[in-house]
């Protein structure tokens, strides 16, 4: 069998992070348990490339109890600079979240076991489910559940343009919710000249504990 040398495994780990990088649009980030009311504080974010159009997506919310479509939003606009498009809940166009780019009335979901589908046309792009589903509920994530957010947090995406398919492991609760900006835990992935100087930063590790 071929031994590997540290460099090599350096290469190999650099291109597998690079190969996980998803298609967009995403599901980024979702708030769906306002601390009191929930009514014009909610929102569900997206992630993609700026300037790319909405039309013809759909955001539909289902219940993890029976499976039954909660709402559905018929998605318009284009993916703002930065990336990051805000669904807002609100009623006669107002809303309190902050930066919101498309105000629905009654876009406010279940707390969970839920789920969040984003579909064009009538391909599923992604698939969020979160919370604790018991036998008997109807799971339509990915992978594993993600956690259920406690009252005024959120869940948002680890790398808001990595999908693993395991909502488990690509999403974690953000005590602060971001609607339109990212965070430090949902932003995208290191570009490639990122991963390049990590990986001229590993190799010069490798040659000092070598010589």
């Amino acid at each position: 069998m071929k031994s590997w040398s540290c460099g090599g495994w350096v290469v190999v780990l650099l291109m597998s992070l690079q190969s996980v990088a998803s298609a967009t649009p995403l599901l980024s980030e979702v708030y769906y348990d306002a601390v009191g009311t929930d009514g014009g504080k909610v929102f569900v974010e997206l992630y993609g490339q700026a300037g790319e159009s909405l039309e013809g997506l759909q955001l539909v919310a289902t219940n993890g109890a029976t499976g039954s479509a909660v709402f559905s939003v018929d998605l318009t606009g284009i993916f703002p600079e930065g990336g990051f498009f805000v669904l807002a809940d609100g009623s006669s166009g107002v809303t309190e979240v902050f930066n919101a780019d498309l105000i629905v009335a009654n876009v406010d979901h279940q707390n969970g076991p839920e789920n969040f589908l984003l579909f064009s046309g009538e391909t599923l792009l992604d698939a969020l489910g979160f919370g604790d589903f018991s036998e008997g509920d109807v799971f339509q994530g990915e992978g594993m559940a993600a956690p259920d957010a406690p009252a005024g947090s959120s869940l948002a995406r680890w790398f808001a343009n990595i999908d693993t398919h395991d909502n488990a492991a690509d999403f974690t609760i953000l005590a602060l919710p971001t609607p339109g900006e990212g965070s430090l835990s949902s932003v995208p992935e290191p570009g490639g000249l990122l991963l390049s100087g990590l990986g001229l930063l590993l190799l010069a590790s490798v040659r000092r504990r070598h010589a």
